[in-house]
């Protein structure tokens, strides 16, 4: 299988902190605004975002992670049952949630996010950022910050690397005809 680098680290960051001018704009401010990564690698994205609205405004913004293994609606089709990870949540009740994650792809990922995140309050509003949306989506889910569009074939699949994770920050798509965006 081929896998194509659409882009590397410095676009990685620079497109992170066009997100956070943006979220800090659609908040007009940091007033309640909290930051929740879907793990694995949407918490490290949320994290570089709090760190990024934290050097143009100076104000630490709270940020908390989800685990979506319980939430997910194929566990009973999966041989493996999903590997758990502890939760964390800053309170949310009355606040600005956003849902950061690296991929958006069919929407079920952020439909079970949205059900953990309920575990744990009631925000005011839920919004969504990705780093990267590729389309074919399952289920009416629209992202409100989106890093790059890449329009990718079914077929296909994007990969994200970051380096809390992965050791390396890359954006990849896989599959045959890789699509440059």
């Amino acid at each position: 299988m081929s896998a194509d680098l659409l882009f590397g680290p410095e676009e990685i960051a620079r497109t992170l902190r066009r997100l956070a001018h943006e979220i800090t704009e659609n908040n007009r401010g940091t007033d309640g605004l909290v930051l929740v990564g879907v793990h694995s690698r949407g918490y490290p994205l949320a994290r570089r975002l709090a760190e990024a609205i934290e050097q143009f405004e100076n104000v630490v913004i709270p940020v908390g992670h989800v685990d979506i293994g319980p939430y997910r609606d194929d566990v009973t089709l999966r041989p493996v049952a999903p590997r758990l990870r502890p939760s964390e949540m800053p309170g949310i009740d009355g606040k600005t949630v956003v849902l950061v994650d690296d991929v958006l792809f069919t929407g079920r990922t952020i439909r079970a996010a949205l059900d953990a995140v309920m575990d744990f309050g009631r925000p005011g509003r839920v919004r969504l950022a990705v780093l990267v949306d590729r389309g074919h989506r399952e289920l009416p889910i629209r992202p409100d910050f989106v890093g790059k569009n890449i329009p990718t074939a079914l077929v296909q699949s994007v990969r994200v690397r970051v380096r809390e994770v992965d050791g390396e920050d890359g954006v990849y798509v896989l599959g045959a005809e890789a699509t440059h965006a």
